[in-house]
C-alpha cells in the first residue's frame, strides 16, 4: 500500500456525512450552533478523531479535525477551536445513540467473490467472539460497567464487554452488541443471532453453544459451524462416507424415554421439532500438539451443513479455524488503533458507550480501506499490514484530519 492510497478523507468514504446526518436527525440531537455549542455531526467526527489520535488530547484532536472540516466548509472560520469542556460538554449533548447509529449504518460486509479468505463455497464466513476494555475509575463507570472478578482477584479498573460478528476475510465487525461487564458473552451474542442472513455461515467457539442460541441462531436459516462443549452427548444417527456422522442437538429439558425417541425418530428419517431438537452433522478431527508429546486436542464441530455435497469435512475444519480472523480483528482494534493496555477515555457511562460506538466505527473505516486495497492489489487482506495502514492514516491525517464531512 501506498501513501496516495491513503490520502486526506479516506474515511469519510466508510463514514459519509448523509449517515451521520440521519442519526443526528433521528435522535433529535441536531441543532444548528448557537451560543458557543458544536453542531451534532462536528461533534460525532471529533468523537471519531479521539479514537484515531488516542495518544492525542482534546485540544490537539480538535484542531486537527476541524482544520479538516474548515477546508470542507463544514466549519465556519469565525468559529474557535473547541476546548476540551467544550468538546466533553457537546459530547454529553450528542449522547450515545448517534454513534451507535452511526454504526449500524454504516456496517456491513464488505467482502466480494473475490475476496481471499472470505467464502466457504456461497457462505459468506462469520465469526462472534467478544473482547472487554478497560474504563476510567469513576462511580458512575463502576455502578455501570462493575469489575472483573472480586476481592483481592478483582481487577484494577472497570470494563465494559463487547461482543461482535465479524467477517472472517477483511475483519470489519459488520454487528456488535455493548454492555457491562456482568452481562455475559452468551447473553450479548444471543442478541446478535437474529441479524444473521441466509447467505452467512457463522462460526463460533464451543463457550457459546447452547440448545436455545444454536435454536435462535439456525431459525435465521444461516449456516453454523460451532465448536461443541466436551459435556455434549452426540449420539450417532447415520454415519456420512466422509467419515463424519448425523447426530442430534436436544433440549436439555427433555430427557429420558422421550429422549430415546427423538433420536429414533431422527434415525428414521422424521422431521424433528425445532422446540425440541435439531440434525446436525458433525466432525472430528485432532490437532496435533505443537511440542511434538503427541498429546494433541480433539476438535468436535456441529454443523447444520448435514450434506457432505455441499461442503466436504476438510472445507468445513478449514473454515471453523477462518474464526480466528476475529482475534486479529480483536486485536486491531485493542492492540493497534487503541493501543496496549490503554483505558478508554470517557469517566461517564453514556460516553463510554459513545466512545466504543466511535471506535468499532473507525476500525471498520480502516479496515475497508485495507479490503479494498487487498481486492485492488489481488491479495488476501491478511497480506496488507493493519499497523502500517494506521500509520499511514495518522501521518496523512495530521494537520488536515481524516474526518471530512
Amino acid at each position: 500500500m501506498t501513501p496516495d492510497q491513503v490520502s486526506v478523507g479516506v474515511l469519510v468514504s466508510s463514514i459519509p456525512r448523509d449517515v451521520i446526518d440521519v442519526a443526528v436527525a433521528a435522535r433529535g440531537v441536531g441543532a444548528k450552533r448557537s451560543g458557543g455549542k458544536l453542531p451534532a455531526h462536528v461533534v460525532a467526527y471529533l468523537t471519531m478523531g479521539l479514537c484515531l489520535f488516542p495518544d492525542d488530547d482534546y485540544t490537539e484532536v480538535a484542531t486537527k479535525v476541524t482544520g479538516s472540516l474548515s477546508r470542507f466548509g463544514c466549519w465556519d472560520a469565525s468559529w474557535k477551536v473547541p476546548t476540551s469542556s467544550g468538546i466533553s460538554q457537546a459530547r454529553q449533548r450528542v449522547g450515545s445513540a448517534v454513534m451507535a447509529d452511526v454504526f449500524e449504518g454504516v456496517a456491513q460486509a464488505v467482502a466480494t467473490s473475490s475476496t481471499r479468505g472470505a467464502w466457504l463455497r456461497r457462505w459468506r464466513l462469520l465469526a462472534i467472539d467478544g473482547f472487554d476494555a478497560d474504563l476510567p475509575d469513576s462511580t458512575e463507570n463502576v455502578a455501570e460497567f462493575g469489575y472483573a472478578g472480586s476481592g483481592d482477584n478483582r481487577s484494577a479498573f472497570p470494563k465494559v464487554r463487547v461482543v461482535a460478528l465479524a467477517e472472517c476475510g477483511t475483519h470489519v465487525f459488520v454487528a456488535a452488541e455493548v454492555d457491562a461487564y456482568w452481562v455475559g458473552e452468551k447473553t450479548l451474542a444471543g442478541r446478535l443471532y437474529p441479524r444473521l442472513r441466509r447467505d452467512e455461515l457463522l462460526t463460533a467457539d464451543r463457550n457459546f453453544y447452547s440448545f436455545d442460541a444454536w435454536s435462535v441462531a439456525a431459525r435465521t436459516g444461516a449456516a453454523l459451524l460451532w465448536r461443541a462443549p466436551t459435556q455434549l452427548r452426540l449420539p450417532v444417527v447415520e454415519v456420512l462416507a466422509d467419515g463424519t456422522f448425523t447426530s442430534v442437538v436436544i433440549n436439555p429439558a427433555i430427557r429420558g424415554a422421550r429422549r430415546d425417541r427423538i433420536i429414533e425418530a431422527a434415525r428414521a428419517g422424521a422431521d424433528l421439532d425445532p422446540d425440541e431438537a435439531h440434525l446436525v452433522r458433525v466432525i472430528e478431527y485432532d490437532v496435533p500438539e505443537r511440542a511434538g508429546n503427541g498429546t494433541g486436542e480433539l476438535i468436535v464441530l456441529l454443523s447444520t451443513i448435514v450434506d457432505p455435497a455441499d461442503a466436504r469435512c476438510d472445507e468445513l475444519a478449514a473454515a471453523y479455524h477462518d474464526r480466528w480472523e476475529e482475534e486479529t480483528a480483536n486485536d486491531q482494534l485493542k492492540t493497534h488503533l487503541r493501543g496496549p493496555g490503554r483505558v478508554l477515555r470517557s469517566r461517564l457511562p453514556e460516553l463510554v458507550r459513545q466512545e466504543i460506538w466511535a471506535w468499532l466505527s473507525v476500525h471498520y473505516a480502516l479496515a475497508v480501506l485495507v479490503a479494498r486495497a487487498a481486492e485492488a492489489a489481488d491479495l488476501d487482506p491478511d497480506r496488507i499490514s493493519f499497523t502500517r495502514t494506521l500509520r499511514l492514516v495518522r501521518r496523512t491525517a495530521t494537520g488536515t484530519a481524516a474526518f471530512p464531512p
